[in-house]
């Protein structure tokens, strides 16, 4: 009889990033591989019953007010080094917490899509506490030391050159796999941009942008002086996603409703159906998160990336700008001109959305959980002197 495979995914609630490629995987499974049984936790919640919350916030606030901080440690951090090292030392779990959870799931296979969960994998691993095979999925469309472990069996990266850079740590070859970044499947299908204007009440001729913060909603206000300028030659509809952020959602319901300005505007909170709202739109104007991106490519969104945190956010905009898929934006006073740029330039979108169906890979979940099987089903264990540079981790 064979053995069912059983993934366990471990993900993390610092930006949705990680969650959302956790459920992409999860539902991948359940539409090509109903046989293979997974489970979704929550590592910092499950770590961390009674602090998660408090650290997520504390997370969001030092992003949004001290980013050249988090820039300067990003940077500081990204190879190995003394600093790097000293980071991976300080034990963020409970062993306890971790053993249990293996115990009761008894997976097959972990998976990390937090790049703290594949730190505490490892730790397990090289202290003789698990043998189970762990795979991490990165992301972002770049590297950090932080995502690289020594008890990891296998990598699987958005794109070429991150998985060029992963060579640098001296991670075997064999060990890395460029999948893309996994993406939910309605990402990958093709749709009617008409009928879904006609479904959310919006016009069909008219230029549409969508404007996303992330789950937590950090685009806005800045909105408030395009929308009453008089410069765009053609009134434009507006579509605001404000995620989680309720409070943004009512100021932007209160400033910019109604007859307020001339343009129309559309504002909800978080939804289900983004993937309907990037189909319809001609442009999206976001924070250049890895998933957020992965999924515009898919639909070959031309996208405007606005004030990239500096770290992984500011790696994944020079990637896209690379590719002349995306055009970034770097300080609120730009952006209303190079909006009204865009906008007017219909040939610069043509070209955009081009160049995303031209560099775009196949971003179904698919692959991703191919490459999560078959490391189970061709296990060589990591640590079977996988990488003699963690000798001194």
């Amino acid at each position: 009889m064979k053995h069912r495979d059983k993934l366990l995914i471990l993900t993390g609630s610092l930006g949705d990033g990680h969650n959302k490629a956790a459920q992409a995987i999860l539902e991948a499974a359940r539409f090509y591989k109903p046989d293979v049984d997974v489970k979704v936790v929550d590592f910092l919640e499950w770590t961390h019953p009674y602090l998660h919350s408090v650290g997520k916030y504390c997370y969001m606030q030092w992003v949004k007010s001290l980013p050249s901080v988090y820039g300067y440690l990003y940077r500081k951090t990204r190879e190995d080094n003394t600093l790097s090292h000293m980071f991976k030392k300080m034990k963020s779990f409970s062993t306890d917490r971790m053993l249990e959870l293996l115990q009761e799931e008894e997976p097959t296979e972990v998976v990390c899509t937090f790049p703290g969960a594949a730190a505490a994998m490892s730790y397990l691993k090289c202290n003789g506490l698990t043998t189970v095979p762990t795979v991490t999925v990165m992301t972002d469309y770049t590297d950090h030391s932080y995502w690289v472990h020594p008890g990891t069996d296998r990598y699987l990266v958005g794109a070429e050159h991150v998985k060029q850079s992963l060579l640098r740590y001296r991670i075997p070859e064999q060990r890395i796999v460029v999948t893309g970044i996994p993406i939910r499947r309605p990402f990958t299908q093709t749709y009617d941009r008409n009928e879904l204007r006609d479904k959310h009440g919006l016009h069909r001729d008219m230029p549409t942008v969508l404007v996303m913060g992330g789950g937590h909603g950090l685009i806005g206000k800045q909105f408030k002086s395009v929308l009453q300028s008089d410069d765009l030659a053609v009134p434009v509809q507006f579509v605001f996603v404000c995620g989680r952020n309720e409070k943004l959602k009512q100021q932007l319901e209160e400033e910019l409703g109604g007859e307020k300005t001339r343009h129309r505007v559309m504002v909800t909170g978080f939804v289900d159906h983004v993937h309907e709202l990037m189909a319809l739109s001609d442009l999206i104007v976001t924070k250049p998160g890895g998933l957020t991106v992965s999924e515009a490519l898919a639909l070959e969104l031309p996208m405007m990336l606005y004030k990239p945190i500096p770290g992984q956010e500011q790696d994944n905009a020079a990637f896209l700008v690379g590719l002349g898929a995306a055009i970034e934006v770097k300080k609120a006073a730009e952006l209303k001109r190079q909006l009204l740029e865009v906008i007017a330039n219909k040939s610069l979108l043509v070209r955009l959305k081009k160049n995303a169906k031209l560099s775009l890979q196949n971003q179904d979940a698919l692959h991703t959980l191919n490459a999560i099987l078959d490391t189970h089903h061709h296990f060589i264990p990591a640590m079977d002197g996988l990488q003699l540079a963690y000798a001194n981790v």
